[in-house]
């Protein structure tokens, strides 16, 4: 006859105290969400944004247009002063600058490039009908945007959009690879495997779907895949390393601090204060912008957030490797006790 457990009714409710420390728990749980998710947002501003204005040398316009920038917007632009709009341009496709305001044919014409940032744009745009106001009634500032958003997503919706699931799919690799694979380098090729797969996933919707990518469909797969991996591994290092404790400091990062100073919807340099270089140090922000490069500016900008990418990744195989090397002579160990057994009963 078989017997059951007493029913879970006739356990003693918990005590008031423990009540109590959960209630603190949710509370800061959620005011630590609210802040690394909403103030980034409310406190974004312009603040040395580079920019170039192209102008002959020497040139009191340009030393004016300055002026009237740090009047408009004070400590909100980095000016770069070049010689002609050529120069201006090649700035703005090598991602030196976000834009320009050329003054070489003595109206002013600002150049924009809504691919790098959409935020940036709106901005230049505003101070070109500042400075149109200050040439006079019958003078129209003209903007141009020479490298645009595709046509079927001018907004930039769809990059944006998919800073978050790059980070949840690099979050939820390591969590299945933890719970369902056993052995480090099996999880490790797991991870590898699916930033492929995923990459090219990704990567197809984003260009042949939505139309949010322009460029090599092959490069921004490696641009896509490189992020899951270097999230994915990074994550499956620490949990191999501290376990239940390094998976939650992995996912912290990751989507509390990582996703947030991004940059993605807006500019790094729109972020408050620090928090937009300590974004592009971490994987999603990095990996937004290694897109933006290599969908819209022929991989322009690339190197320094493919440098952080790899140094992430890199340090997730180490930690996991490392684990499966300390773990081996234990299981040596083992099996030679256990073989070494039968040999002692043998002998006896």
């Amino acid at each position: 006859m078989s017997t059951q457990a007493a029913p879970a009714a006739n356990a003693s409710p918990s005590p008031w105290p423990t009540v109590a420390r959960a209630v603190a728990l949710l509370t800061v749980s959620i005011s630590l969400l609210l802040t690394a998710f909403a103030w980034p947002s409310v406190r974004s501003s312009v603040h040395d944004v580079p920019i170039a204005v192209a102008g002959p040398a020497p040139a009191p316009a340009v030393k004016q247009i300055t002026q009237i920038l740090d009047q408009r917007l004070p400590d909100g632009f980095e000016v770069t002063e070049v010689a002609n709009t050529a120069a201006a341009e090649q700035l703005i496709r090598d991602r030196k600058v976000y834009g320009a305001i050329d003054l070489t044919s003595g109206t002013p014409q600002v150049i924009t490039a809504s691919a790098g940032s959409t935020a940036v744009v709106q901005t230049l745009n505003s101070i070109a009908t500042g400075l149109s106001q200050a040439q006079g009634p019958s003078t129209a500032v003209a903007a141009r945007d020479l490298i645009p958003l595709p046509a079927d997503d001018p907004r930039g919706a769809g990059l944006a959009a998919g800073a978050l699931p790059l980070v949840m799919g690099g979050l939820l690799a390591a969590l299945l690879l933890t719970r369902l694979v056993r052995g480090s380098v099996r999880r490790v090729t797991g991870a590898f495997a699916f930033a492929i797969t995923g990459g090219l996933a990704v990567a197809a919707i984003l260009q042949f779907w939505l139309g949010s990518l322009d460029g090599s469909y092959w490069a921004n797969c490696g641009a896509i895949a490189l992020t899951i991996a270097a999230t994915s591994l990074t994550i499956l290092g620490l949990e191999s390393t501290l376990g239940y404790v390094g998976f939650g400091l992995g996912a912290a990062t990751m989507m509390l601090i990582g996703n947030p100073l991004s940059g993605a919807g807006t500019a790094p340099e729109m972020l408050p204060g620090w928090s937009g270089t300590l974004g592009q140090l971490l994987p999603p922000g990095a990996g937004g912008q290694l897109l933006r490069s290599t969908a819209f500016f022929d991989g322009h900008g690339a190197t320094r957030s493919a440098v952080v990418l790899a140094t992430w990744l890199t340090l997730g195989m180490v930690l996991c490797l490392a684990d499966n090397l300390r773990r081996r002579p234990t299981a040596t160990a083992t099996v030679e006790d256990a073989a070494a057994q039968p040999a002692m009963h043998a002998t006896l």
